[in-house]
């Protein structure tokens, strides 16, 4: 267990636009990661990177502190080197953990005890994909296997068996609160900029409350069609916002570039001659609308940091909520151990099977091989079979006796 390791970067002590330096875009993952494990001899690992985190989940032997966070991350941002003094100021406010406190930390993730908004349920589907999306391609094995079983189960049991979930009020569903409060009407023409999982739920609350003039934009234009295809509206690869004369009503943004997309240029170009007051909701990190938007422009302004104080006032409200989980996920980390120990044992007698079929058959054909060829037919059936249920016993009775010392003992 001590070989679990996690370095984190949350919202909870870094600004969001330096987090949005630690953002790996989807193609980058496998030549990072690769890169990562060759480096430092890491044999698991995934990547996770929602709108206020960036984390790294791994095994490995290193001691984890400061300095190998440190080396970590130059490792990985090595083409795209930072500044000295922003990576200096995010190691500094990182946070490390490993052994149990990781295993506690993953679960409280995953259970959204650690979100920008308590009781949100898409950072458990977010971890998950992140995870799966490194399973398929071969970064993690056994060991994370187990660990996010259990984590996943943790969590589901904290929104089954507590209030925690109970009218949830994710960064999406806050957003679209605010975006509601402005009495937008439904005819609105909205522009959806990135197909993403972001988006669509944002995307999915306005076509609930019967908003239906969608223009959808995004990298991948398959994405984009599939999106547009759910939402009933048109769907454009991101270069045709550079010559969409459509106008608009409402801008919402999330996609996983790390430089804005919105410049003032394009938001000129965008507004078509209009003069009145627009909407613009930028859920992306780091933002994807240029700082002069806002300078230079009339409108409604709705971003990921102004939803902080609400998110405080959520986590005083579900405070009781947050005790009744923290004691879930310690019953589930005592009760872990003597699976991860069985498991442990299993893989360590891997081998067993293997050895007494090599001993019996060594037995048999080289031992004892002149006393067997002196036996009679019947002789030698039945020293077959008395061998045959000695080594079924030799394989299973080790097995069952290490397992049950370790359950006895942990």
């Amino acid at each position: 267990m001590k070989t679990l390791k996690v370095i984190a970067f949350t919202h909870k002590h870094i600004e969001l636009e330096k987090l949005g330096c630690l953002v790996l875009c989807s193609d980058a993952i496998d030549s990072v990661l690769t890169s990562v494990r060759h480096k430092f001899g890491i044999p698991e690992i995934f990547y996770l990177g929602t709108c206020n985190r960036v984390e790294f989940v791994f095994t490995s032997d290193h001691t984890l502190d400061k300095d190998f966070a440190l080396s970590f991350v130059k490792a990985f941002h090595k083409e795209n080197v930072l500044d000295d003094k922003i990576l200096n100021s995010l190691i500094e406010d990182s946070n490390i953990y490993e052994g149990e406190e990781a295993l506690n930390h993953l679960m409280r993730v995953s259970s959204s005890l650690e979100s920008l908004v308590v009781g949100e349920k898409e950072i458990l589907a977010q971890v998950r994909k992140a995870y799966e999306t490194c399973r398929e391609r071969g970064f993690t094995g056994d060991f994370l296997r187990l660990i996010m079983s259990r984590v996943v189960k943790t969590a589901k049991e904290i929104y089954t068996y507590t209030n925690i979930s109970k009218n949830p009020i994710s960064v999406v569903s806050i957003a679209y609160r605010k975006l509601r409060s402005l009495n937008i009407n439904p005819n609105s023409r909205i522009l959806i900029i990135g197909a993403g999982e972001t988006n669509q739920n944002i995307s999915k609350y306005l076509k609930k409350h019967k908003y239906h003039n969608f223009s959808v934009f995004n990298r991948t234009l398959s994405k984009a069609q599939a999106l547009a295809e759910v939402l009933g509206g048109s769907a454009y690869d991101l270069e045709a916002l550079k010559t969409y004369k459509e106008g608009f009503d409402i801008i919402i943004t999330c996609t996983g570039s790390v430089d804005p997309i919105v410049t003032n240029e394009l938001y000129t170009s965008l507004l078509a001659g209009e003069a009145g007051k627009k909407v613009v909701v930028d859920l992306a990190v780091p933002n994807d609308v240029s700082p002069e938007v806002m300078e230079n422009n009339h409108l409604d302004y709705i971003e990921v940091k102004t939803l902080q104080d609400i998110a405080d006032q959520n986590l005083k409200e579900r405070y009781q909520e947050l005790i009744n989980g923290e004691a879930i996920i310690e019953q589930n980390i005592k009760e872990f151990w003597p699976i991860l120990k069985q498991r442990r044992v299993e893989i360590a007698m891997r081998e067993v099977p293997e050895k007494i079929k090599e001993i019996r058959s060594r037995a048999l054909n080289d031992v004892f091989v002149n006393e067997i060829n002196s036996l009679d037919d019947n002789s030698r059936e039945v020293l077959e079979k008395v061998m045959a249920y000695m080594e079924k016993k030799y394989i299973s009775v080790p097995m069952v006796i290490a397992k049950d010392i370790l359950v006895k003992h942990s």
